[in-house]
C-alpha cells in the first residue's frame, strides 16, 4: 500500500468520527510516523493556507513542491487536502498530537515548521494571521525564541536575515563556536539523517534551501 493511501485511510478514519488521538497512536513508530508526519504537514498546511483568509493557488503548488504526488495518487492526495481544509480538526490539536511523537524542539519539529514557512510565502507575503498561526505551532512543538526566530530569518525576506539568526549563534559568538553551529546545521540537513527521523522522503527537499541559506550565513560572519 502507498503512502498516500495509508494517508487517505487515516484521514477516512478521522472524517468519519475516530478520534485524533486514537488515529496518531497507531502512527507513532516508524515507518508509520512518516504517514503521520504528512498528515501533519498537509492538515496544519491547508489550515495555515487559510489563516490569511484564502487558499491561494501558489500555495497549493507550494505544498506540491513538497510532497510529490504520483498521478496515480492525485485523487487520495486531494481527499487528504480537502478534508484538512473542512476543518476535521483545530490546528492546535493537530500540531499537539505530532508534538507528542518526539521530544520537544526534536529536529522533525523544525522540519515541519520549515515546510509550513514554505506554504505560508508562497504567495510571496507573510500575513500577520500567518505568523500567529506559526508562532503558536512553535510553541506547541517547542521551537521558540532565537531558533524560532531562526527558521523565519530563512524564509520571510521582509529584511535581510541577520546571519547569527539563522545559525542560531548569539551576536557576540566566537568564530568557533559559529562553525560548530554550522556544521551541525549542515548535518542535520542531510537526508539520510532526516529520513531517519521520521521526515518523509518528498518532505526531504526542503533541506535544499535552508541548506543555502545556512552556508549564505556562514559564509557572512564565519567562512
Amino acid at each position: 500500500m502507498s503512502i498516500w493511501s495509508r494517508i487517505a485511510d487515516a484521514v477516512a478514519a478521522l472524517a468519519q468520527g475516530e478520534g485524533l488521538a486514537t488515529v496518531f497512536d497507531r502512527l507513532r513508530a516508524p515507518p508509520e510516523r512518516s504517514v503521520a508526519f504528512a498528515i501533519a504537514v498537509i492538515a496544519l498546511g491547508a489550515k495555515m493556507a487559510k489563516a490569511d483568509g484564502m487558499v491561494t493557488r501558489d500555495e497549493v503548488t507550494a505544498f506540491r513542491e513538497i510532497f510529490t504526488i504520483p498521478e496515480s495518487e492525485e485523487a487520495n492526495a486531494a481527499r487528504v487536502f480537502n478534508l484538512a481544509r473542512q476543518d476535521v480538526a483545530g490546528f492546535e490539536e493537530y500540531a499537539t498530537r505530532i508534538g507528542s511523537m518526539f521530544d520537544q524542539g526534536h529536529a522533525a519539529l523544525v522540519d515541519l515548521l520549515e515546510g509550513l514557512f514554505h506554504i505560508a510565502m508562497a504567495d510571496g507575503e507573510y500575513h500577520p494571521n500567518e505568523n500567529e498561526f506559526l508562532k503558536r505551532v512553535a510553541e506547541i512543538f517547542g521551537v521558540q525564541g532565537r531558533d524560532f526566530r531562526s527558521i523565519r530569518a530563512r524564509f520571510v525576506p521582509d529584511s535581510r536575515p541577520d546571519p547569527h539568526d539563522v545559525l542560531g549563534v548569539e551576536p557576540g559568538a566566537s568564530r568557533e563556536e559559529i562553525r560548530v553551529a554550522w556544521r551541525r546545521l549542515v548535518r542535520e540537513s542531510h537526508p539520510d539523517v532526516m529520513l531517519a527521523r521520521g521526515v518523509p522522503e518528498e518532505a526531504v527537499k526542503l533541506a535544499e534551501k535552508r541548506l543555502i541559506a545556512i552556508n549564505r550565513a556562514w559564509e557572512e560572519i564565519g567562512g
